[in-house]
């Protein structure tokens, strides 16, 4: 099966972080990465979709950060 993710932060050294430890948990980047402003609370979000192969079947209740 085929996981996917969306990983989102503010843009700070957060949302790298959170994008480097996908791709050393074997993750793959799927697109480019997109950003937003978020008016409402002045700050740019950051969004990238990942991708990982596994192995097992899919349920609503998996917790894809642990795949």
């Amino acid at each position: 099966m085929l996981a996917y993710r969306l990983l989102t932060e503010d843009d700070t050294s957060a949302f790298c972080h959170k994008v480097s430890e996908a791709l050393a948990k074997g993750w793959s980047l799927q697109g480019d990465p997109t950003m937003t402003f978020d008016a409402k609370r002045g700050v740019v979000r950051c969004a990238q979709a990942v991708v990982k192969e596994y192995e097992g079947n899919y349920t609503p209740d998996m917790k894809l950060g642990q795949v």
